[in-house]
């Protein structure tokens, strides 16, 4: 259950453009110091919901949606709520479509303050979650061989997210995405991984993030 909680708030966050999970840490500060939310990654604020609100994460999150006028969210990953909400109403901020991939002049960080540019090829979190599902057993020779990370991180990183393939997976791929930085590209991503033992749908999937 504790796997399946971790999941779902990973992909709830993921979910989000970024002006909204700055503004998700920001309506979470009356339970949680601002201090400890602000430097807080999509990753690291699960963690800190997880230990702050234990079997009861889920729910405190989708007050929070609720008030960021999210229901559609709420009701996609069938979040429980003390009350019945609303009929989905289709999300569409300032009236522009969601899905724009990588526009640098949309969204402001709280405050005002303009978002830094922004690589529109640059792979997000949302695009490693999906290769994260895609990836196989293999995971730690794919990052070792493949990505160049150290045999002793990614043991931290199965210690660190216990019996969570899927999520294995993701936090390896985000350390080489970190790393990277701006380099971080979907062909970029495709190159390191086109030999490696993989299921040939990964490679479709990111040959198909190119052709957006």
């Amino acid at each position: 259950m504790a796997r399946d909680e971790r999941v779902t708030l990973l992909e709830v966050h993921l979910a989000l453009p970024e002006e909204q999970f700055q503004s998700l840490k920001f309506l979470l500060e009356e339970q949680i110091p601002a201090g400890v939310l602000l430097p807080a990654s999509r990753p690291e604020l699960c963690r800190i919901l997880l230990q702050r609100f234990p079997g009861n994460s889920l729910r405190v999150i989708a007050g929070i949606l609720r008030q960021l006028g999210r229901h559609d969210l709420i009701q996609r990953f069938q979040l429980p709520l003390e009350e019945q909400i609303p009929e989905e109403i289709p999300w569409e901020p300032n009236g522009d479509t969601p899905n724009v991939r990588g526009d640098p002049t949309s969204g402001c960080r709280p405050g005002g303050i303009p978002a830094p540019p922004v690589n529109p090829w640059r792979l997000t979190e949302k695009d490693l979650m999906q290769v994260a599902q895609r990836l196989g057993k293999e995971w730690q020779e794919v990052g070792i061989l493949h990505l160049g990370l150290e045999r002793s991180r990614l043991e931290q990183i199965q210690e660190e997210n216990p019996g969570s393939p899927v999520l294995w997976n993701f936090q390896m791929l985000r350390e080489w995405w970190q790393r990277e930085r701006q380099d971080a590209t979907v062909s970029q991503l495709r190159s390191c991984l086109e030999h490696a033992r993989l299921d040939p749908g990964i490679l479709d999937f990111l040959q198909s993030l190119q052709g957006d």
